[in-house]
């Protein structure tokens, strides 16, 4: 197989961020070490990326983030609690004093910490970076931008009670900018999910919205010129296939090619 040949076969290894907590809040486990964490992931994007031909791997808070970027293709900041507002700029009186590693939905410092210098390791670096609902946020967060800390109840509905997998109910239509990287997947349109009580208000240095719902809520924003996409949906809960788990393994095998043809064009000089 010759070096180009090998380099289009190449699968992108995709880094997958989780959450920490302890063994204690799993059902049914031996007591005797439930003080111990243990890291936790939603393997609903492991397997998404590896259907579209990605390699995933998740990422621990102690996997260091400038360091891992050198071996990462594409990094995907994932779902869950929300971001410190000491992070933004918020009002902290609305965190509680809480153990993260006994209650997985608290605030998490150490998680906030890790996925802001994860998101900016890679932009650095050019490496592609997908967030995923409290992922839009903390990229945001980490280009210097604000959130709303809670939404007002309105005509769309932000934070369902649907359970996943689900493609979202009718009024939560997105609608997308022309000529931005969600609107080239997802066409003027999409129907989507929603699990989520914040949003981005004044969005973090360079990203633009590209994508907002009837009630003006933010749905998606972008890096131009860069392969950055924030998305406030849960792509890897979509019951249907969701386009934006192609694209970071797309954007993140381009990347990986080019690096490769870069290390065959010094070999052969």
């Amino acid at each position: 197989m010759s070096a180009r040949e090998e380099a289009a076969t190449v699968r992108p290894l995709i880094g997958i961020t989780g959450r920490r907590y302890r063994l204690q809040l799993l059902k049914g486990v031996d007591e005797r070490y439930g003080d111990r964490c243990t890291d936790g992931y939603m393997s609903d994007f492991a397997s998404r990326i590896a259907e579209a031909c990605g390699l995933p791997v998740h990422l621990s808070y102690d996997t260091d983030a400038t360091d891992v970027c050198r071996w990462l293709s594409g990094v995907v900041i994932t779902g869950g609690q929300d971001v410190h507002p000491a992070c933004w700029g918020g009002d902290t009186a609305v965190v509680r004093d809480v153990d993260p590693r006994t209650d997985p939905m608290v605030h998490d410092v150490a998680r906030d910490e890790y996925e802001i210098a994860l998101v900016r390791a890679a932009l650095e670096r050019g490496v592609p970076v997908l967030g995923v609902c409290r992922g839009l946020q903390v990229l945001n967060v980490a280009l210097g931008g604000t959130l709303i800390a809670d939404l007002p109840p309105g005509s769309v509905s932000h934070l369902s009670a649907e359970a996943a997998p689900t493609d979202g109910t009718a009024d939560h239509l997105v609608s997308f900018e022309p000529g931005s990287i969600a609107a080239g997947l997802f066409g003027e349109h999409a129907l989507t999910n929603s699990w989520h009580h914040q949003a981005v208000d004044r969005c973090g240095a360079g990203l633009v919205v590209t994508g907002r719902t009837s009630d003006g809520v933010i749905e998606s924003v972008e890096l131009p010129g860069a392969p950055v996409l924030g998305v406030q949906w849960h792509p890897e809960w979509m019951k249907s296939a969701d386009p934006t788990m192609t694209w970071i393994v797309r954007a993140a095998a381009e990347l990986l090619a080019a690096h490769r043809g870069e290390q065959t064009h010094r070999s052969v000089r």
